[in-house]
């Protein structure tokens, strides 16, 4: 176990942190006193997903009509009236 001080620990904090990944536990101090330890951090697991059903997401996305034209039309409608 190494004990570093505020400072030393702001001075050399990349040192410290290959020092702990080494496995060496590092605490940090501050007036002799042990304020906090460098650990390395858990890797995040994610949460399993539950299959998607392609065939209802189909069947929404048909039957949702938003009496909108398509994108591409109102782009090529602006652009039409642009030119002319």
């Amino acid at each position: 176990m190494s004990e570093y001080s505020i400072a030393t620990a702001k001075d050399q904090l990349p040192r410290l942190i290959d020092r702990m990944l080494d496995g060496e536990t590092v605490v940090i101090t501050r007036r002799g006193r042990p304020v906090a330890r460098v650990v390395p951090i858990e890797p995040a697991t994610a949460a399993p997903q539950p299959p998607i059903d392609l065939e209802w997401l189909r069947s929404i996305r048909e039957s949702v009509s938003t009496g909108v034209k398509p994108t591409v039309d109102t782009v090529r409608a602006m652009r039409d009236d642009y030119r002319y």
